[in-house]
């Protein structure tokens, strides 16, 4: 297998643009959108990141756990990758108890059906955008980001994708809290847990008394392959993971897909070639640390 990088030039930022390059479409006067029924959840699912890989999609979601919670929601970046029409397919055979976020590569895909000018960051992104129906386009560019939901032993739970404050932002599990800080800035002070994706890699740690969880990703994972997800019930987090069958879903994403470099693209990502150390070293000068 060849060494890919882990922002090479192929598969470039798939885990988000450079900060500085990526549009801001924050609307004037945007507010935190809260579900738009007003019941306590007793128990959520979270998802993110699944970049179009659909068997280990349905793995998570056959999980007893996440069956049973009272709503599945999906922190971001759903279909760039190698099966975006048929992942949407399949989240959205959830029903009503599927709550979708606005991730950044959500936003790419729909600027580039868009003919916007956009900077493209990888292969697999142009090729995503172009299999999407119309209906699909006009999802992904409703999804909300962030959203609220009121959730049992938490209270209001705000998620999102990079950060609360933007689609896109790096935060990591050892970010300086500073950088947590700056990100948490628009938030209510009642908002005590920030669910968020982007990185690829699941935690759930304490920052200056909010708590904050990742659940990882579904078709991008770094540090261990197969599909990581968390729930949320009865005040707690449990971060859980679902193990796959490598070779398997491998090739069953490469003889179901039609995207050009779809080999090579499930070697690198679905087998979690790069460590979630490797992740961390190259995202580190994104978050704002000082180095040296």
């Amino acid at each position: 297998m060849r060494n890919v990088p882990l922002h090479g030039s192929s598969f470039g930022s798939i885990l988000g643009s450079v900060e500085s390059s990526a549009p801001q479409r924050r609307r004037a006067g945007r507010t935190l959108r809260v579900c738009d029924d007003d019941r306590v959840v007793s128990a959520v699912a979270v998802l993110s990141d699944v970049h179009g890989v659909l068997p280990v999609l349905e793995a998570v979601l056959a999980e007893p756990e996440v069956r049973a919670a009272d709503l599945i929601v999906v922190t971001g970046d759903h279909a760039s990758g190698p099966q975006p029409g048929a992942v949407l397919d399949r989240l959205l055979a959830e029903g009503d108890r599927l709550r979708l976020i606005r991730g950044n590569a959500d936003r790419e895909l729909v600027a580039l059906r868009r003919g916007e000018d956009i900077e493209i960051p990888d292969d697999v992104t142009p090729w995503a955008a172009a299999q999407l129906t119309g209906a699909q386009v006009a999802l992904l560019a409703d999804l909300p980001h962030p959203l609220v939901l009121d959730v049992g032993g938490l209270g209001p739970v705000v998620f999102c994708h990079g950060s609360p404050r933007r689609d896109d932002e790096i935060v990591l599990v050892d970010s300086p809290l500073t950088r947590w800080q700056a990100a948490f800035t628009e938030l209510p002070s009642h908002h005590r847990t920030v669910v968020c994706g982007h990185t690829h890699m699941p935690f759930s740690r304490l920052v200056d008394r909010r708590l904050v969880v990742n659940a990882g990703s579904i078709g991008m994972p770094y540090g261990r392959a197969g599909g990581s997800w968390a729930l949320l019930a009865e005040g707690n987090v449990t971060l859980g993971h679902t193990p796959i069958d490598v070779r398997a879903v491998c090739e069953e994403v490469a003889q179901q897909s039609t995207y050009p470099g779809v080999r090579e693209w499930v070697e690198y990502f679905v087998t979690s070639a790069s460590s979630d150390a490797e992740a961390l070293r190259t995202f580190a000068p994104r978050d704002g640390r000082e180095t040296t």
